[in-house]
């Protein structure tokens, strides 16, 4: 038996790197299939496991999944099962986001930090493409990120075409290991190819019809760069569902709304409707954004009852 992390997946098969830098292909043992895992994946890049080498030498079986730190699942696309892990034992999540070419809609952004939270996983905004933005484009941008830092979360704006900021988004990265998302097109692959250019990794302009981006990355993949830099690499996301949040414990996934319910009159206050409603009032104050709750409101509905805007 031999231990190693998952750095690839394709589907059906895992790319095991033992201590030894050595990467072995392997299928899952059969057993995880019948045990009733709710994911399309039950192994994902970034997991610690047992595996076995077979008689032919070249390819293993893994025997065993070592008990995660944590990770980060959306909504599986396949009706059959709920979620889709896309990675696993993760210092960071990067959320790569544009405001054109394409566009990362606000809603996705929101869902996608719910669904960190949930898991207790950090996160930086990072806005890339500043070099096409119009003077509206840079004030839109100016007003997200302080939308979001005010709630607490690290943004960093870049242009990985003109260089810029590089050196910043270097500083975030070393020494972790980070998942880096996004929608198809806003440049993951890109960043990947500029912290290491030796790999060589394809990247597919964004369709001038749909204004959106074409997926370059069709697995998730693990890369070892230089400065202790380990990031993963997953394909584009175009949704983002949120899986195992109840609809009374969503707000606790948005800290400013979280911050501001304790001073609410009930306890189980919805932060719709209720009188007393601390966050409604925080609302009205300008201390939570607009645009948050109307994420709110919309991950509640979708979380299974309809409530009235």
């Amino acid at each position: 038996m031999k231990k190693g992390i998952v750095i690839k997946s394709t589907g059906s098969w895992y790319y095991i790197k033992n201590k030894e830098g050595v990467v072995v292909p392997c299928k899952i043992k059969g057993t995880y299939r019948i045990k009733g895992i709710r994911a399309t994946n039950p192994v994902a890049v970034g997991d610690f496991v047992i595996y076995r080498i077979l008689q032919n030498e070249q390819t293993g079986v893994i025997e065993q999944i070592h008990t995660r730190k944590n990770y980060i699942i959306r909504r599986s696309p396949k009706l059959s099962k709920e979620y889709q892990l896309i990675a696993a034992n993760i210092d960071q999540a990067v959320l790569m986001i544009t405001l054109i070419r394409p566009k990362t809609m606000y809603e996705f952004i929101d869902r996608f930090l719910v669904s960190a939270e949930a898991f207790r996983i950090p996160v930086l905004l990072l806005f890339n493409k500043t070099d096409i933005y119009d003077e509206s484009t840079l004030q839109e941008m100016k007003e997200l990120i302080s939308t979001y830092e005010q709630t607490g979360y690290q943004c960093l704006d870049a242009s990985l075409k003109n260089q810029i900021n590089i050196d910043l988004i270097v500083e975030h990265l070393t020494n972790k290991t980070s998942v880096i998302a996004g929608n198809s097109g806003v440049g993951k692959t890109t960043l990947l190819n500029m912290l290491d250019p030796g790999l060589k990794l394809k990247t597919m302009d964004v369709s001038d019809h749909h204004k959106s981006g074409q997926h370059a990355t069709t697995f998730a993949e693990m890369f070892f760069l230089s400065s202790g830099i380990r990031l993963i690499d997953t394909p584009g996301i175009k949704g983002f569902g949120m899986v195992d949040i109840e609809k009374d414990e969503l707000f606790h996934f948005f800290p400013e709304i979280f911050k501001f319910s304790a001073k609410c009159k009930y306890n189980n206050c919805m932060h719709l409707n209720e009188p007393e409603c601390a966050v409604m009032k925080a609302i009205e104050q300008g201390k939570i954004r607009l645009s948050r709750y109307r994420s709110y409101i919309s991950m509640l509905e979708d979380l299974g009852d309809k409530y009235r805007k």
